[in-house]
Order: structure tokens, then sequence, then C-alpha cells
């Protein structure tokens, strides 16, 4: 073979090797090509789960300003085309060809261009934005500029030193009788706009001690409790201060806003008018996503719901310090994080909001700003959430990974690695903890901070653009509460805030709201007595009106039963041989009309003790004015069911057709009803349970009728026990019935022909009962008059002590 032909096989074979390389090169371009568009699509799937998800958890953002979206709106006519960020929303907006978002001047950020060629996937992704599930719902955004209307505040340091709180262990009678220390010498400060966590396993003090921080415990408890460096002072604290408990108890029978509005009629100031209050009321409801249910009553709101109203109506009068106990106890995940992402959006706005919890997931646990751990009624950990695994790291306790730290301290505090409480106690106290106080926190808190504090309420705001001021205060915010310092801007801010008000008619009024307009400075309600009784007496005559066992059932009752004794003592009232018979009626009368006004009062006083402790410790209203507008609104059923069942029976049974006698058998009737529910009032307001309450209600109406007269007369009750029945309110009211009949010199008596009558007169009826010449009606009656009186004034020193007794 020659070598021309050598050399032209070679450079063929380096050809096709060249083709077939060249052949592998572009199978692998294409197929990179297919797995770069693969991945592509994944890419914006997974984007848009993204923000699917985001929309999801954040709930938080507002609508886009209709001058960002009428911008947006016209962005298809656009070569470029401008992508903004404007307080954490996605706002497309038109691009001016200067490579400016041509967005709110005031917010002017360098807009991202995108070519034409992203054209088709911004457009999906503006419609899965706009029309998506990232359609953003009114009533569920938490931002710093919804709460405008709402009275500035001074920020409220809280600092304590040595808080001990013993308690007395055995019963009274007990040998071993003793004293159980149940915080020992707990010190720390709680500083305005973090949300604060006071977290430790069952019996380790949490709620002892959030109750001697929120002044519900004073008694056996000492130690040193400043607020804004000054020594507390229980009554300013109480009013400054909300504590919203566990269980919440709410009225069933009011609907969302009525329990709004008169939370608003009694927290604020009785010079801003109705209009106002309504508009600062729709403004938290549609802040905590409750405008869609305003019109639902309690008794239909789910847990959640029930939890954010209970934070509602505490939150009209803005207090700077709020103390929550256990407020995700029976919620689910989903639940749990709405409550605290409210809970930091409320201490973003400057106050101090302090948790009781349990044992939080991590997604909780890291929402929390600072932690204090109790052990043993001691104090093992108070600094950041950051700093905790650090160091417990520091004292060879190293936190498994993928492991809950909110848990692992949990078995710290337990006891489950040994008994370690008392060493981290001392290193507390040697102030080993504030060497982590400064760590930075993780992306993921950070964000999750970032989040919160762009969605905070506004605490304190000028006149000028509550919005642009939200976001200044959110910047502030994220940069200091890691520091556990709280901007010097809301601690100093107490200016005036002007707020306006659009009343009713149109006409816009503005009306000035400042620290002073609510005294929290002093002692005293915000409105007066009249006001307070005016409002209570409003509710309480609703709720009685809607409550079936108060209203519906009482009506009924006293018809049907007016009937059916009416049918059954027919025409007996004139008929001497049937006196016994008649004087059976009077008594079965009194007998009914005690036991309809006894035990719906009985049963409906404990189930609202819950109501009006929170109420009256956080301040609302006096015990004056809620005990009086109670018995008050009962007080017109309590005549007008007597009324009716009188006049069914007295006529049916054929009784002295005299209108005189029968007035006075519907007053002596009215005088019954309403002694017997003073009587169910003392008892309901004194009983520890509501099972209490329904036992001891029968039982203590055994005495009073056994002493009534009529089965046993006074002459034959021993001398010694003759004491008891003048206590019987039950004897004055069945010796005045029978005077009533019988008595006023009524007369001979009807005898039917061919009937042999035991009693021919009506003296001789008086005489067989002991009822004698000296009884008198209106005697019977200003007794009747006076044990009411006494049975009232009781219920209200047993109120009292309740309330002491709660306070501890």
């Amino acid at each position: 073979m020659s070598a021309d032909t050598h050399v032209e096989m070679e450079m063929a074979d380096s050809v096709t090797g060249t083709w077939e390389s060249d052949d592998v090169i572009l199978q692998s371009v294409q197929a990179l090509t297919e797995h770069m568009k693969l991945l592509s699509d994944e890419t914006k799937s997974l984007a848009r789960e993204g923000f699917t998800l985001r929309g999801e958890l954040e709930r938080v953002a507002s609508q886009v300003d209709s001058k960002a979206h009428n911008l947006a709106t016209g962005m298809t006519s656009s070569n470029q085309v401008g992508h903004c960020r404007l307080q954490g929303h996605r706002s497309l907006c038109k691009s001016d060809g200067g490579g400016e978002c041509a967005c709110d001047v005031r917010h002017r950020v360098k807009p991202v261009v995108i070519d034409q060629a992203s054209q088709v996937d911004l457009d999906v992704e503006r419609v899965y934005w706009n029309a998506g599930p990232l359609k953003k719902v009114e009533n569920r955004t938490y931002e710093a500029q919804k709460l405008s209307h709402l009275p500035t505040r001074q920020a409220v340091h809280l600092e304590f030193s040595d808080i001990t709180y013993t308690v007395k262990e055995g019963s009274m009678w007990s040998r071993k009788r003793g004293n159980k220390t149940i915080l020992k010498s707990l010190s720390g400060r709680f500083s305005p706009g973090e949300l604060i966590a006071i977290m430790g396993p069952s019996g380790a003090g949490k709620s002892s001690f959030m109750n001697a921080l929120a002044g519900y415990r004073t008694h056996s408890m000492k130690g040193t409790l400043l607020v804004n460096g000054q020594a507390r002072n229980l009554r300013q604290f109480r009013k400054m201060s909300c504590y919203i408990m566990q269980d919440c108890n709410l009225l069933p029978h009011l609907s969302v806003m009525e329990a709004m509005m008169v939370s608003a009629n009694l927290k604020l100031p009785e010079k801003i008018g109705r209009g106002a209050k309504k508009i600062v009321v729709e403004e938290i409801l549609s802040l905590l996503g409750l405008m869609e249910c305003a019109h639902t009553r309690t008794s239909k709101l789910s847990g959640g719901q029930v939890k954010r109203l209970a934070i509602a109506l505490e939150l009209v009068n803005n207090p700077p310090v709020l103390f929550f106990d256990e407020p995700t106890s029976g919620l689910d995940s989903s639940s749990s994080f709405q409550c605290l992402s409210l809970l930091k959006s409320l201490a973003r706005g400057g106050r101090t909001v302090i948790c009781t919890i349990h044992q939080p997931s991590a997604r909780l646990f890291e929402m929390f700003d600072q932690l204090y751990v109790l052990g043993e009624g001691q104090c093992i950990y108070r600094g950041t959430m950051q700093g905790l695994v650090p160091y417990l790291k520091n004292q060879g306790l190293i936190c498994p990974p993928y492991h809950n730290p909110a848990d692992y301290v949990i078995e710290i505090a337990s006891g489950e690695y040994g008994n370690l409480i008392a060493n981290l106690s001392k290193l507390v106290d040697e102030g080993k903890c504030e060497e982590f106080l400064k760590l930075e926190p993780s992306p993921h808190s950070t964000s999750t901070n970032s989040l919160n504090s762009n969605n905070s309420l506004t605490y304190a705001h000028s006149n000028g653009d509550a919005a642009s001021l939200g976001i200044s205060m959110a910047t502030k915010n994220e940069g200091s509460i890691t520091n556990g310092h709280m901007p010097s801007g809301a601690q100093s801010n107490r200016v005036t805030t002007k707020a306006v008000f659009k009343e009713a008619n149109g006409v816009t009024k503005h009306s000035v709201m400042s620290c002073g307009d609510l005294d929290l400075d002093s002692g005293h309600f915000a409105t007066s007595f009249l006001t307070q009784f005016s409002v209570l007496f409003k509710r309480a005559f609703l709720t009685i009106v809607r409550d079936q066992l108060l209203t519906h059932i009482r009506i009924i009752s006293h018809i049907a039963c007016g009937l059916l004794i009416g049918l059954l003592y027919l025409n007996i009232g004139n008929d001497g041989s049937k006196a016994f018979n008649n004087t059976g009626f009077l008594f079965l009368s009194i007998l009914f009309l005690m036991f309809t006004a006894l035990m719906p009062t009985l049963l409906s006083f404990p189930l609202e003790m819950g109501v009006f402790v929170r109420e009256n410790l956080n301040y609302w209203y006096s015990i004056k004015a809620y005990y009086l507008a109670k018995t008050m609104a009962d007080m017109p059923f309590q005549f007008v069911l007597p009324i009716f069942y009188c006049t069914i029976v007295y006529w049916m049974t054929d009784q002295p057709p005299e209108a005189g006698r029968f007035v006075l058998f519907i007053a002596m009737a009215t005088m019954t009803s309403l002694c017997a529910q003073s009587l169910g009032l003392l008892i309901g307001a004194g009983s520890t349970s509501l099972q209490v309450a329904v036992f001891a209600g029968p039982i203590s109406s055994i005495p009073i009728l056994l002493f009534s007269g009529y089965f046993v007369t006074f002459d034959t009750i021993p001398s010694y026990l003759q004491w008891i029945s003048y206590s019987s309110y039950v004897r004055y009211s069945f010796e005045g019935m029978m005077l009533t009949i019988y008595g006023m010199d009524r007369g001979e008596l009807g005898c039917p022909v061919n009937t042999t009558c035991m009693f021919h007169t009506s003296q001789e009826v008086l005489e067989a009962l002991d009822l004698g010449k000296d009884s008198k009606v209106y005697w019977d009656f200003l007794i009747m008059f006076g044990y009411f009186l006494v049975l009232r004034i009781f219920c209200f020193v047993v109120l009292k002590f309740k309330v002491r007794q709660h306070l501890g």
C-alpha cells in the first residue's frame, strides 16, 4: 500500500471519528437540553407550589395597592417588565424603560428586568398570584397599619427578683400540715416587643409563676416586681394588663359583634361615640379573621375562633402587657401556628406578651423570642431561643440531632438525665445564660421574624402614614429584638394619636385618644358606675331572653302547670268541705313558684362565674355594677311569670272574686319567687362547682319547707326547734296566702247540699292552722321583703369573697 493511500485512509478514519464524536456530542447536547427543559418545568412547578405554600403559611400580606394593580394590568403591552417587592408582597409593575419600577415613589425598588422569553412564565405566575391559591383574604391579615385607631401606650418593662411562692400543705387537722414552696427565688426581666415563653414540665410552677406576675397571686408571695423601674401598684397594673386563661369562658348566647361591643362600651371612655367604637371593633375583628363570623353566637365558634375572640375582647383598649395561659391548648397544629403568629404580631407592636406553654413543636418553639424554663419551681434557663442549645452543650448536655430542643429541655427539667436542676439553677443565678444572648438567629427564624415584624401591629404612631410607620417600626424591631431590647422609639412614644372615626351618618370626626384618655395610670375603671350597670343590664337581659332554660321553658312551664293545677283543683276555693284541699293548693303553688325561681338561677350563676372572674380581674367593671345588673335583669321575669301562673289558677280554682285579694295573691306569689331567686343566687355564688350547687339547692329547701307551718303547726314544733321556723320564708309566704284567701273578714264558706262541711267560716280554717287574729298580711309581706334584702346582701359578700379567693 502506497503512502498516499495510507494517508487517505487515516484521514477518512479521522473524519469518520470526528463525525461520530460530533454525533455523540450532539446527542449529549440534545439530552442535556431535554433534561434542562424537564428541570425548568419542575422548577416552575416547585415555584408555583412554593407560592401556594407561602400563601397558606403567611396569610398576613395585604391586597396589592390599587395603583400598583392598575399598572400591573397594563404590563403585557410593554417590552420589558419590572418586578417589585413592596411590604413583603409580590407586585408586578410596568417598567418605565429606564430600569426603574413605576410604583409608589416612596417604595421605589430597582426592578429585575425580565426578557420577552420569560413573559409566558410570568403570566402563569401572575395567574397563580391573582386568581389562584395566593388570593389574599382581608380578614386574615395581621398588618401594622390595620390597628390605626387604637390609643397609644407606653411600653412596659417587667423586672422581678427573688419571687417565692408557698402554699399550705395538708388539711387543717392534719398533723403533717406544713408549707410547700412552689416558686423558689425566680428573677429575670421581660421586655416589650418580645414573645416570651414560660416552659416546664407539669408541676414545675408555670401557672403559679404567671399568676404571680399578673397579680392574681399575692398571698404568700414574696419578692420584688418592678414595672418600668418602679414598684408595682397592683390596681394600676391590673388595669394596664390582661390575663387570658386557658379555658376561654364566654357567654354562649351573645354574637361575636355583641360581645365585642360590650367590651368596647366598658373598656373605652364614654366620650367616644358608638360609631367610633364600632370602627375599632370592626378593625380588630378584621385583623383577627373574625369578621366572617361577626354575627355568629360564641357557642357556635370553633376552638381557634374562641381563642382569637378572647384576645380580641382584651385588645379593645390596647393593653401593653398580655398574659396567656396555654394559648395553644386544645388547638391543632395549624390553629396553634396561627395563634402564635398573632401573638408574635402583637408583641412586635411593642407589647409585652408572656405565655405559658407546655411542650410546643419545633415549628412553634422557634417563634418565641425569649425563653424562661422552670424545673421544680427553679429557673434552669432564661435567654433567647437561639442560645438554648449552645448553652446546654456548654454544660455537657448535647441535644441529639433532629431532636426538638423544646422536648430536650423538658426532659432535662423532668430529671430524665439526672438531678441537674440545682446545678442549672445555680448557673442561671451566676449569669452563665447571658453569655449566649447575642447569638444570631438561624436563617429560618430570621425569615420568620422578618415576616412577623413586617406584619406587626402598630403600637404607637403619629399623624403620618400608618403603613410607612409600621414598616419603619418593623425594621427597627427586626434589628434589635434579638438583643433583647425594645426600640427607643417604641419606648418613648407616648404622644397623642389622632384617629379618624366615621360616624353612622357619614360625617367624619377626629377623636383624640391618648394614654391619658383611658387613664391607665389610675386604679379607676374606664367608665362610670351608671354606664357599667347599663351595659351589663342590657347584656344580662339579652342573655336571659335567648336562654331557653331561663326563659322559654319557664314561660311554658308556668302556663302548662297553671292549667294542670287549675284543672286538678277546679272550683274548690269556696267549698267548705274542701278547705284542706284548698290549703294544699296554696302550698303547692308556693312550692312551684319557689323551685321555678330557685333552680334556673342556681344553674346559671356558676356557669357565668368564669366570665365574671375574668372580666372583673381584667378591670372591665366593678363587682357592684355586675351584681346589681345581674339581679335586676331577671326581675321583670320574676314579676311577669308569677302573674301568668296566678291569673290562671286563681280563677280556675274559684277563689274569692275580689280584686284586692287577687292583687295580694299575686304580690305574695311574686315575693316568694324573689326570695327563692335570692337563695339561688346565694347558693350559686358560694358553690365551688355546678354539681355542688345542684345538690345544695334542693337540700337547703328541705328545712325551709318542713318548718313552713303546713306539715307541722307552729305549736307542735318542739320549743328548741321553733327558732328555725322564723328563718323560713315559706312560713310567711304560706301564712300570707292563707290570710289573703281566708282572712280580711271573708265570712262564711259555701257548703254543697247533702254534704258535711268541716268548716263553715274562714276563721275556723285559720284557727285550724294556728293562724290567729294577730297575724297580719302586711307583716308577712314586710318580713319576706327583709328576707329578700338580707339574702341579696349575703350574696354580694360571698361574690366579693370569691373574687378575693381567686386573687389568692
